[in-house]
């Protein structure tokens, strides 16, 4: 695992929710949060990961799974057959037996068989040879080394510590396999997979192992100190008389003081006569006897060490890489995929495409790798508190990678344009080493302004922006900077001036910018949510330039709408708790809760304590509303009901198991044009009226089995949602599930906490966001001291600007009750 780096999937959306620059507009660089990648509700899983249903992934969940399986194998009668079944068998057959199967074995088999099955190519005779030579492991040494796989990689475990007794019932020849010496086939080098490989530590040999022992590898006193306890630590600082704060300090300590005790031996400074101070071969040797003598008994106390052996375990990390299409996986990713299996749910009907152009070629595969760790290496760097020395590494890596980026935005243009076919370009894309290379040159831009290198910050934007491939949801931000750096910046730093004059430089740049802004605002790409600050940055820059009025750009239609405001008056209940604290001493914020006066009363009769948004609900249903506190919730249902067919039509790569409940693109930018004529002709039949009628064929196909789709909660009841979309004007619903399938990771968030709906006359003229059945309004609750995000005004905008009423509810406490 690239632990820390950027998921594969997840990249293109990071802008998402980031705020508008407008407010940074006079700082001398970007602010270096701008450049940091926006966290969403899908979080660090794989992009299969993503796709499967929620589904009980915890220690406690497979334990019980094995236990019922192990039960049901055991009262079926003995078959004749003495052979085992296979990983695949088993997960078919749904048969554990305890100290004979385990789904972390079958699973991390299953992954090995399907890569192989499809994508062997990748690999190379030794790593070949490696493979069947885990073939040959025994269940309960392949059992040992899958859980040891799962731990800390780099960590050596104790073996006395290791556990796993009701598995393993020689846990002494489990570790002597893994410890043996294996040969392997020699191969002549592959001079083109030189320059890749040539970056990486863990290159097979001659023979591997699939285990290290402490005995023949650690080596240094440093190493073995680090293996101890505290307590185990402070005991034998008591012996070279050293003392530490804490386990840090105190090792630090105890080598220094180790390795100065050695030194002075070795220079023949001892408790001796000089006479029995020998030459340099002497004191090296008592040097050696000084540190050996503390190693073994550092080793001593903590008893014979195991650990995965590097080459071995990066192999299988490559595995799954390949696997699961992603850099990040963890142990939740290696039962997911058995657990959804086994969960006995139903899932929709399409192609699974296992396919093996994800990687061309192994040497695309190591260049993959390659990227990711230099990546990693970025964010390293820039994490890191050494002011600008930070920057420079990420300059440092930038240019070490830059000639190839390059050469890769020239290959795979020419590809999208003469190899791809049906959309599958965006989606493999992800899988090329510029992919990763193209967001270190957005952090090495990020840099240079930092280092106040604005002609090269500018150089960099520009050639970004040239290429449209990788990262488009980037672009925004990219064009914003750029403008920034043109009006402020580029007339000091341009190295050939068009006037000496100060004032005529400053205009000519200022004009570029205005183009820069134009270009932005038509670019396709460019996100929404920078268009308000590049219309203010233009608009600025026409007055500046005294471009003629009638020149001038005038964005008043596409100005962002203001919700009408409702006021709810309820009684608001506190309860006092004194002594809580949160950080920093700080009182810890806690939900607030309203009596619900116009809802229906408890057991007591008395009325219930809500949330604030069930009790503006309870105000809105007084008036004739139905409606539901779901925020997206809601949407991303009728999303599901009404894209059905297109969710799960083929495409190629993006369906790669039988278990999904989504194409692996749906949270990227390439889902929407990959499917474009298809969403297209569903937006144009849900604007003339056919929503209901999709909504209901849905329901009946599939709500039986209550099929697994992304966003479907089956428990919204049918007919609300009928009457929801019959009173949904057809354009407006069109114009917000566009919104959904342009951008579905993002625009999940910032929806109004109510949707609201009502029948109306159906002789009466249809008004603003109504039809002649009835009229549908959003709801956003606001209690004191809220405020509207970015994300909710943009929601709040797209919904007014498709004729859809839209609501702030501010709910006011007109008597304030404490609860004890």
């Amino acid at each position: 695992m690239f632990t820390g780096s950027e998921p594969v999937k997840d990249s293109d959306a990071e802008d998402s929710d980031l705020a508008t620059c407008s407010a940074n507009e006079d700082a001398d660089a970007a602010p270096e949060d701008t450049f940091e990648d926006v966290g969403t509700d899908i979080g660090l899983s794989t992009a299969i990961e993503s796709s499967l249903p929620v589904i009980a992934v915890g220690e406690q969940a497979i334990e019980e799974y094995e236990a019922i399986r192990a039960s049901q194998a055991s009262q079926e009668p003995e078959s004749d057959t003495t052979t085992e079944p296979g990983p695949s068998a088993r997960l078919d057959s749904r048969r554990w037996v305890a100290g004979k199967s385990s789904i972390y074995v079958d699973a991390f088999n299953f992954a090995l068989d399907t890569v192989l099955e499809d994508e062997s190519h990748l690999f190379d005779a030794k790593e070949v040879a490696v493979f069947e030579q885990w073939r040959s492991l025994s269940y309960e040494t392949q059992y040992l080394y899958v859980r040891l796989f799962l731990r800390k990689t780099a960590a050596w475990h104790r073996v006395e510590r290791l556990g796993y007794h009701n598995d393993i019932s020689d846990m002494e020849s489990a570790i002597t396999a893994l410890l043996d010496l294996r040969p392997l086939p020699s191969t002549k080098p592959d001079s083109s997979q030189g320059d890749v490989e040539g970056g990486q530590t863990w290159l097979l040999g001659d023979s591997f192992r699939f285990a290290d022992d402490s005995a023949s590898c650690v080596e240094t006193v440093d190493e073995a100190a680090s293996l101890l306890s505290l307590d185990e630590l402070k005991s034998l600082a008591k012996e070279v008389k050293v003392q530490g704060k804490n386990k840090t300090d105190l090792h630090k300590s105890f080598c220094r003081v180790v390795a100065q005790q050695s030194s002075l031996m070795a220079l023949g400074l001892r408790r001796s006569s000089s006479k029995e101070s020998a030459g340099s071969e002497s004191h090296g040797s008592q040097h050696r006897c000084q540190k050996a003598h503390f190693l073994s008994k550092i080793l001593a106390i903590t008893g014979p060490l195991i650990r995965l052996s590097e080459p071995v375990f990066k192999l299988f990390e490559r595995v799954h890489l390949v696997f699961y299409r992603s850099t990040e996986w963890t142990e939740k990713s290696l039962t997911t995929i058995i657990l959804a299996k086994m969960a006995r749910r139903n899932y929709a009907s399409y192609i699974v495409c296992r396919s093996a152009n994800i990687f061309p070629s192994r040497s695309r595969l190591l260049e993959f790798e390659l990227s990711m760790r230099k990546e990693f290496e970025v964010d390293q760097a820039l994490e890191g508190n050494d002011g600008d020395e930070r920057f420079r590494k990420v300059l440092d890596i930038f240019e070490s990678i830059a000639p190839r980026w390059r050469q890769l935005l020239g290959e795979e243009k020419q590809r999208e344009e003469t190899v791809y076919e049906f959309g599958e370009g965006g989606y493999l894309r992800r899988f090329n080493a510029a992919h990763a290379y193209t967001r270190i040159a957005h952090k090495a831009a990020h840099s240079l302004g930092r280092l106040h290198r604005y002609k090269e910050e500018h150089a960099l934007l520009s050639e970004l922006l040239e290429q449209r491939l990788f990262h488009p949801a980037r672009r925004g931000f990219w064009y914003q900077r750029k403008a920034l750096l043109e009006e402020r910046y580029m007339w000091e730093a341009d190295p050939d001036p068009v006037s000496t004059d100060p004032e005529v430089q400053k205009r000519h740049w200022q004009r570029i910018a205005l183009l820069t802004c134009e270009t932005a605002l038509e670019d396709r790409d460019c996100h929404l949510i920078y268009h308000y600050d590049l219309q203010k940055r233009l608009t600025k820059l026409e007055r500046r330039l005294r471009v003629p009025r009638r020149l001038q750009h005038d964005f008043g239609h596409v100005k962002l709408r203001e919700p009408e405001e409702h006021t709810v008056q309820g009684i608001q209940l506190i309860r006092d708790e004194p002594d809580r604290k949160g950080k920093n001493g700080r009182a810890v914020s806690t939900k607030t809760w309203w009596l619900d006066e116009l809802g229906d009363p408890g057991e007591d009769g008395q009325p219930l304590h809500v949330s604030v948004e069930e009790m503006c609900l309870s105000h809105y249903r007084s008036q004739g509303w139905k409606g539901y506190h779901s925020e997206g919730g809601i949407l991303r249902t009728l999303f599901a009901y009404l894209f059905f067919d297109v969710l799960f039509v083929y495409v190629p790569n993006v369906f790669q198991t039988a278990y999904q409940t989504c194409p692996l693109d749906l949270f990227t930018d390439a889902f929407y044009p990959a499917r474009a004529s298809q969403i297209n002709h569903r937006l144009v039949e849900i604007a003339n009226g056919e929503a209901e009628r999709i909504l209901r064929a849905v329901h009946e196909r599939e709500h039986e089995g209550r099929t697994c789709v992304v966003g479907l909660n089956w428990d919204f009841d049918v007919e609300d949602l009928a009457e929801l979309v019959s009173c949904f004007d057809g354009n407006a619903l069109g114009a917000v599930c566009k919104v959904i399938a342009q951008d579905y990771r993002t625009r999940g968030s910032g929806v109004p906490d109510l949707i609201l709906w009502r029948r109306t006359n159906p002789g009466a003229s249809p008004t603003a966001g109504s039809n002649s059945r009835g009229e549908v309004m959003f709801a956003e609750v606001k209690s004191a001291n809220d405020r509207l995000s970015d994300t909710q005004r943009l929601w709040i905008n797209v919904l007014s600007g498709a004729g859809v009423r839209v609501a702030l509810c501010n709910a006011v406490a007109r008597e304030v009750r404490r609860l004890s």
